[in-house]
């Protein structure tokens, strides 16, 4: 198969496998969004999917945000982990969207990642799911699969990135980061993964990561 047929094959199984795609983080707005991705950081989604509903009741805004204390956020959303962090970073950057940008949360990568606590991977979700910006966050499941899936050469997040962007078409980047992450947590996880269920690993995986696998297997 060449680079291509690879791609092509990779695009149609994940159409097929996920016609309507799941938003993973529920949210209502770019700023309940925001915030929520914020918190998924080395947390799951179904947990911040959990806590998100108790901070957005007391606050699903900058102005109110901005009205509990560092220390009430951080009760709120302690259950997620690294708390300490996040509820400074939920409350600062509340702040700075009242300051600079109206209340609104921006639409630009050098804004959102000027923001206290938000990365690149962060900015990039914003801006596809939020807004329609065509990005490319990469979290480990892509990392993992690009790898896997012989296309890209696992170095980092930032080289994933380039090359998902390089092969991908631009207009399938919001969903196809989206159904590469799903497809990922069901067929080809890191641990407890079976091959035999993993159909695109199977048929397009790097030669390495095949033969180790069935070596582990014999």
């Amino acid at each position: 198969m060449t680079k291509k047929e690879k791609v092509d094959f990779v695009i149609n199984k994940l159409n097929e496998l996920y016609p309507e795609i799941p938003i993973p983080l529920e949210h209502k707005d770019p700023y309940t969004l925001l915030i929520a991705v914020l918190m998924s950081a080395q947390s799951t989604d179904v947990r911040v999917n959990q806590i998100t509903p108790l901070l957005f009741e007391r606050a699903d805004n900058p102005y109110d945000m901005v009205k509990l204390s560092i220390e009430e956020i951080r009760e709120i959303i302690k259950p997620v982990g690294l708390s300490p962090m996040k509820s400074k970073g939920i409350y600062g950057l509340s702040q700075i969207l009242i300051d600079k940008h109206d209340g609104k949360v921006p639409q630009t990568y050098e804004e959102l990642e000027a923001l206290p606590a938000v990365g690149h991977k962060t900015a990039a979700v914003v801006l596809s799911q939020a807004f329609g910006i065509p990005a490319f966050p990469v979290d480990t499941h892509i990392h993992r699969l690009m790898y896997r899936w012989n296309l890209s050469n696992g170095k980092n997040v930032v080289q994933t990135e380039k090359d998902a962007k390089r092969l991908f078409p631009k207009e399938l980047w919001n969903d196809l980061h989206l159904q590469i992450i799903w497809y990922g947590r069901e067929y080809s996880p890191a641990r407890g993964w079976d091959l035999n269920k993993d159909v695109i690993t199977k048929t397009i995986g790097r030669k390495s990561i095949l033969d180790e696998y069935y070596k582990k297997k014999r």
